[in-house]
């Protein structure tokens, strides 16, 4: 299905069939038709920009579709604490940071905001990440069942900042974490639950080649020159610097052209700084493409990744890594850093190629560029891979398999 911006609809089950078969849309239904009328509520620090808000604008239909009764809530929070989160968030994936009192009453002070301003009354309360894991305290004498779901690498977390969060992941009844290798010791269950993406979305679905071009045009890309893209939000983590570097060793010895194209969300502070700190690095070069893009630019960063010769994942820390499940599905060849969820996507020269360096970056993506042959046969082992295990039904099937759990076992 070619489409342009006009022609995106709202999807339903029946449209995944031609692209996952009944049998697969049948066992949603069948493990649906047990938990019909059940209520779920999903709660996150954000509307829009970043993987979860997306995860949950495409899963929230599907599940009521299904026959449940779901509800999305965000959590609100002044600029001070989005600061204080993001510090943890960093804190979390093993980055610096000097604990202190102010940070942690504040944070528990908006949490207790939050949790007098919602309402908590599912039989299943979904809690995504650290911002709002304090709200287990409007759970009332363990009524329901509540479920903190990870999507950062917690491997290697500041000890300060998990020892302070870590007694309210003890009070919820399961964790969910993107790898095996995120998981704490905890008192609770903990399950495997890999994010996902919707090939049927604005950000995946095909689109018209004539669309593709516009963007290119638009945004002063040749496309009849080598294109390497990364796509993240401008983050410290992404390493949208190192990206810059890498490029710069590849333009010694080949032509080509770096997009790197991102943008922010509310509840991550530090984008406009961290793009001020690429524009440096990038030193004017005309065949740098920094693009800011909205949150509403799915259609565009389809565009640009359907564009792309090289697709890079160069972060330093990564949850899973999104953006190199889109590319894997586009059949783009991926150089992307050995962290996080990303080997489970990369497996090394079968559906991509792991590095540890900006070097090594720039060497992957010079092999690339001098083998298109090879660089097919990634992207198409790639689409593959993704096909089977990230696409969002297998999502929806985890959540509903959860549920169930969760009942059986209660």
């Amino acid at each position: 299905m070619n489409v342009t911006k006009a022609e995106v609809h709202v999807m339903r089950l029946d449209d995944y069939v031609p692209l996952l078969g009944a049998p697969e849309i049948d066992e949603l239904r069948a493990l649906a038709g047990q938990l019909s009328g059940r209520t779920v509520q999903m709660v996150n620090s954000t509307a829009m920009g970043g993987g979860v808000a997306e995860m949950l604008n495409r899963v929230i239909p599907l599940i009521q579709e299904l026959g449940l009764q779901p509800r999305w809530d965000v959590i609100t929070g002044g600029q001070d604490f989005f600061e204080v989160t993001k510090a943890f968030h960093n804190a979390l994936h093993g980055g610096p940071y000097q604990a202190r009192k102010e940070d942690f009453d504040l944070f528990l002070a908006t949490n207790e905001l939050n949790r007098q301003r919602l309402q908590f009354d599912c039989e299943f309360t979904v809690i995504n990440d650290p911002q709002p894991v304090a709200l287990i305290e409007a759970r009332s004498k363990q009524e329901g069942h509540w479920i903190w779901r990870c999507h950062i690498d917690l491997s290697h977390p500041n000890a300060d900042v998990w020892s302070f969060l870590r007694p309210f992941v003890y009070r919820y009844d399961a964790a969910l974490f993107s790898s095996p290798a995120f998981a704490r010791q905890l008192p609770i269950p903990q399950y495997l639950f890999h994010p996902c993406i919707d090939p049927l979305s604005e950000k995946n679905v095909d689109l018209d080649p004539e669309w593709v071009s516009s963007v290119l045009v638009r945004y002063g890309i040749d496309a009849s020159r080598p294109i390497v893209t990364q796509i993240s939000r401008f983050d410290r983590l992404k390493d949208p610097v190192g990206v810059v570097h890498a490029y710069q060793i590849v333009k010694r010895y080949m032509d080509c052209q770096l997009v790197l194209a991102g943008g922010s969300a509310s509840d991550d502070p530090e984008g406009e700084i961290v793009l001020e700190e690429v524009r440096r690095e990038a030193k004017n070069d005309p065949d740098i493409h920094l693009l800011n893009l909205p949150p509403w630019s799915a259609l565009e960063i389809n565009a640009l990744q359907r564009a792309s010769t090289v697709i890079v994942q160069k972060s330093l820390r990564e949850g899973f890594g999104l953006t190199v499940t889109e590319a894997l599905w586009k059949k783009k060849p991926v150089v992307a850093s050995a962290v996080g969820g990303i080997p489970a996507q990369v497996i090394h020269k079968h559906t991509g190629l792991l590095v540890h360096s900006i070097e090594g970056t720039a060497y992957q993506i010079r092999f690339l560029l001098s083998n298109p042959a090879l660089a097919q046969k990634l992207g198409e082992q790639g689409h593959d891979h993704v096909r089977e295990h990230f696409l969002i039904t297998s999502n929806v099937k985890r959540y509903l398999t959860i549920f169930l759990h969760s009942l059986t076992h209660s």
